[in-house]
């Protein structure tokens, strides 16, 4: 395995031996209870305005939110920690290795030391091989999200510096020729239109649960002309996407009706994100529901029942599964502005990071977190901390 990953194998130039100082302290997240729940069901830091039913309770360390790894390019070794895979397949195609090459900067790129990440099911459908004819050649480091620390800057680089805060969806065009390396590592090289500065509020792990799937309920929104005083359905109200485009559309774009499925045990915590109507689709069709909408999110691939409930001139989100006409396919593209479009919501607590309470991972329990997201059981995100 040493060959397959050497570094004439990625190409990729060793840089100077060295090791790191001490990673901050493991950042806490806040479990959050819901009325009427008999555990937590995820993890949200609290809000400036959080709902009255929402129990909320914080246990970080002072100094969590400050700490961070004293890190510059002369202490940048030349090998590193990543988990890979040779060949496409299930979870058992993950390899965890400890000598991968640190990857090579390029002008327009900064170095992140991560230190968090987190999983999105376009990993997973990556790593099985549904879009290889696009995919970067193998072997692969798999990883979109990442949150952590500049460690090198490009000669392009003109926004960031060494010791920044950043996070983002470090690949462009997720499913059109995604990095071949990618967050799942201690390093990664990110250009630097793709990353935003973490806002201060949030510690790692919040942030690493953030970029791909909130650029894809923004985007998506403004795809579809969505604005204030309009209605939504969001179908997978409690996922990744979905929990974020709820309170996207209520906090951002000034929803007048935001109504979102889930199953039974969920519904609680769509109303607690900003959900006027939760539907629960164990027990109920809502395209036989009277109420239609200005535009339908589907996270899930229901494009076919979501286009009866749609307005007359109105639109549907499709992120998987085939598309029905009026719903159009939406695959985001990662854009460093709008993560700063969001911060002001994020650092006033209107929009919250939803992190799976199973979590986060351990970094050398990628393969289990894997596991755990393809059950499709997962709230929020499911996030790999620390990395280390």
């Amino acid at each position: 395995m040493v060959s397959i990953l050497s570094s004439t194998t990625f190409q990729w130039r060793s840089i100077l031996h060295s090791s790191l100082t001490k990673h901050p302290p493991p950042f806490l997240s806040s479990p959050l209870s819901i009325k009427g729940c008999a555990k937590p069901t995820h993890f949200v830091r609290k809000p400036i305005d959080a709902p009255r039913n929402l129990r909320v309770i914080i246990a970080a360390s002072p100094s969590a939110e400050t700490s961070t790894a004293a890190a510059s390019s002369s202490s940048v070794p030349s090998e590193m920690k990543a988990w890979t895979y040779s060949e496409y397949g299930g979870v058992d195609v993950l390899k965890f290795e400890s000598n991968v090459a640190v990857p090579e900067v390029k002008g327009d790129q900064v170095l992140i030391k991560v230190a968090a990440a987190s999983l999105n099911p376009v990993d997973f459908k990556r790593r099985l091989g549904k879009f290889q004819a696009t995919d970067s050649p193998l072997p692969t480091v798999p990883g979109y999200d990442v949150a952590g620390v500049v460690v090198k800057v490009g000669s392009q680089v003109n926004g960031l510096k060494e010791g920044d805060q950043v996070y983002g969806n470090i690949n462009e065009k997720p499913l059109n020729g995604p990095k071949q390396f990618g967050s799942l590592a201690e390093y990664t090289a990110v250009e630097e239109k793709l990353l935003a500065l973490k806002p201060k509020n949030l510690d790692f792990v919040e942030a690493a649960s953030l970029p791909l799937a909130i650029e894809t309920a923004y985007e998506g929104l403004l795809k579809a002309g969505f604005s204030e005083g309009k209605s939504i359905l969001v179908l997978g109200g409690a996922g990744g996407v979905g929990s974020l485009a709820i309170q996207v559309a209520k906090h951002v774009f000034g929803a007048s009706k935001i109504a979102a499925t889930s199953s039974t045990s969920k519904l609680e915590f769509l109303k607690s994100l900003g959900a006027d109507l939760a539907i629960d689709y164990t027990k109920e069709n809502f395209e036989d529901m009277p109420e239609k909408y200005d535009v339908v999110y589907d996270a899930v691939g229901q494009s076919d029942r979501a286009v009866k409930v749609v307005k007359e001139g109105g639109s549907v989100v499709v992120l998987t599964g085939a598309v029905t006409p009026p719903g159009f396919r939406f695959v985001v593209t990662s854009n460093g502005e709008y993560l700063k479009d969001l911060t002001p919501y994020l650092e006033s607590g209107k929009v919250n990071p939803i992190i799976d309470p199973k979590g986060p991972f351990p970094f050398d329990k990628v393969n289990e977190a894997f596991s755990y997201l393809e059950t499709n059981r997962a709230t929020g995100k499911v996030v790999i901390y620390p990395i280390q």
